[in-house]
């Protein structure tokens, strides 16, 4: 069966590696590559001066050198282009193909279409404050981090998902600003769920029921908080993460925290995505809409 091809990315990590002096089997061991495949890349690179896929002997391509070039510049202008909106241009400039052949071509660059992930909407203010919040983190050890109990709300759409977009990406840069759709706060759902979890698994998951308010937010911290904090055997200088919704930050909410001694991580604004709950609430969500709820 034939081997599936490594990367653009990946192999030229393999020539950095090697141009700074490691080894093939140094190389082999830090990128899960086997050596063959890395000797291999390294004598390509080394011949042709590239790690880019070559082409390959048979039907010569429909698209001329300037017309992949032309196509990359489009969706790297544009990274929601649509091949659609791509097929149209490559009429234009007289070199009429179909949209495999296209579709190929953007492949060969290292580019592929994804779903384009969903992001906050951020100021220059919110992304200072989230780049001082990983400054300040960079260096917490795994035990601080596994006092952590992550905390959020979330709303599940039982009658289908949010429509998607897809984006031509590069791998590992799926939330790069211009692959990504803005959000904002507050859109719709069926139901609306708070749970919290940390490395140690799952705390409690609860219904709210009806519009939440600060009062609401505080008995359900002071039925669930401490409790799922005991479950998961976190002793009492755990650490509660939550963000910086009103309910969240209203006076009530705070006193309660206070009350009870808890120590809250400060959170930066507009930042739902730094939150790892948010990958439970995404399977949690799949799950649902698998068993296709008709209520």
């Amino acid at each position: 069966m034939k081997s599936k091809e490594l990367s653009v990315d990946l192999r030229d990590k393999i020539v950095s590696r090697h141009k700074s002096g490691e080894g093939y089997r140094k190389i082999t061991a830090a990128l899960k590559v086997p050596m063959s495949t890395v000797a291999s890349i390294i004598r390509k690179w080394k011949k042709f001066g590239t790690t880019r896929t070559l082409p390959r002997a048979g039907r010569p391509s429909k698209l001329s050198d300037r017309g992949r070039r032309a196509l990359v510049r489009e969706v790297t202008k544009n990274p929601m282009i649509t091949l659609s909106e791509l097929q149209r241009s490559s009429v234009e400039r007289g070199e009429p193909c179909r949209r495999t052949t296209i579709s190929a071509a953007i492949h060969q660059s290292g580019l592929y279409g994804r779903v384009a992930r969903r992001k906050p909407l951020l100021s220059k203010r919110h992304k200072a404050a989230r780049l001082e919040f990983a400054k300040r983190h960079l260096k917490d050890s795994q035990t601080m981090r596994n006092k952590i109990l992550w905390s959020d709300e979330t709303k599940i759409e039982l009658f289908g998902v949010n429509a998607r977009r897809h984006v031509w990406r590069k791998p590992g840069t799926a939330h790069h600003e211009a692959n990504t759709i803005p959000t904002v706060k507050h859109g719709g759902g069926s139901i609306m769920l708070w749970g919290c979890f940390s490395a140690a698994g799952t705390g409690r998951l609860v219904r709210i029921e009806g519009k939440m308010n600060a009062a609401m937010y505080r008995d359900i911290l002071d039925k669930n908080l401490l409790q799922s904090a005991l479950d998961l055997r976190l002793g009492r200088r755990f650490i509660f993460q939550q963000d910086n919704d009103p309910k969240h930050t209203a006076k009530i909410s705070k006193q309660w925290l206070q009350d009870h001694s808890v120590n809250v991580l400060e959170w930066p604004s507009q930042s739902p995505d730094l939150n790892p709950i948010e990958h439970l609430w995404r399977d949690l969500k799949m799950a649902v809409h698998r068993r296709l709820p008709s209520n």
